[in-house]
């Protein structure tokens, strides 16, 4: 999809779900990350991120472009156009856009870990960086460390 097929469809959607036009310029902004469209309160032009279409398909996409459309039509309007407001949270339920976009961050790794054990106390140490186990002792008792396993993909709990 250009930036013209996403004018047009941005056009078309504002008429078909408000009833209202468009006006102003729909572009792709490949500096958004974490969002999936971003309404210009000084402007009044919408930006997209392309990513959505890419990874999710139409279907979010299209649900992206009518929570941004809510907030053009009610900011112009004079209505409560922001994601607190009434208005807002009203008109994005008729129209059936979505209100949250799905995550495009990754997927996080556990961390690897270097196992440590405790010959005295049986007390198992991860730690991050790998350290000399002639030069430390165990915390607890101050008994002798062993590396256990070289590394291992463990998630802490807090």
């Amino acid at each position: 999809m250009d930036q013209k097929e996403l004018q047009s469809l941005v056009e078309e959607l504002s008429l078909t779900y408000f009833g209202r036009a468009f006006n102003h310029q729909a572009t792709f902004n490949a500096r958004l990350r974490t969002t999936g469209g971003r309404y210009h309160l000084l402007t009044h032009n919408l930006d997209f991120n392309l990513k959505i279409l890419t990874t999710f398909g139409l279907p979010e996409f299209i649900g992206v472009i009518k929570h941004e459309l809510c907030h053009y039509h009610l900011h112009l309007t004079g209505k409560g156009y922001q994601h607190k407001d009434a208005d807002f949270k009203q008109l994005l339920k008729q129209v059936g856009g979505t209100r949250y976009v799905q995550s495009l961050a990754p997927v996080k790794k556990p961390k690897s870990f270097w196992v440590y054990h405790c010959l005295k106390c049986q007390n198992a140490i991860y730690r991050q960086r790998r350290f000399d186990t002639k030069r430390y002792v165990c915390g607890k008792c101050q008994g002798k460390l062993v590396l256990l396993n070289e590394t291992q993909k463990v998630k802490l709990e807090s």
